[in-house]
């Protein structure tokens, strides 16, 4: 069972790393855009930011806390 739960949270942490890696190439080529004068979304890239990115950053270092404790809690018990 603790190995079913970790391996979806491995999952679930793959999948945000993913969003926050895209979001990053995405921020970085739009404010290169906007230094060139070109839109690419930086205003959209600022709407998302409060509601899903900052979120995404959040749930992605608490997972990484969750996933080092329960592998510490794991090689004490000897699991």
């Amino acid at each position: 069972m603790n190995q079913t739960w970790k391996n979806w949270l491995d999952r679930i942490l793959m999948a945000d790393v993913l969003l926050v890696f895209i979001s990053f190439a995405w921020f970085a080529v739009a404010v290169i855009g906007r230094s060139l004068g070109i839109s690419l979304g930086l205003e959209q890239w600022y709407k998302l930011w409060q509601p899903v990115f900052t979120p995404a950053i959040g749930i992605l270092m608490a997972g990484a806390i969750i996933s080092g404790i329960f592998s510490q809690i794991s090689k004490r018990l000897g699991n």
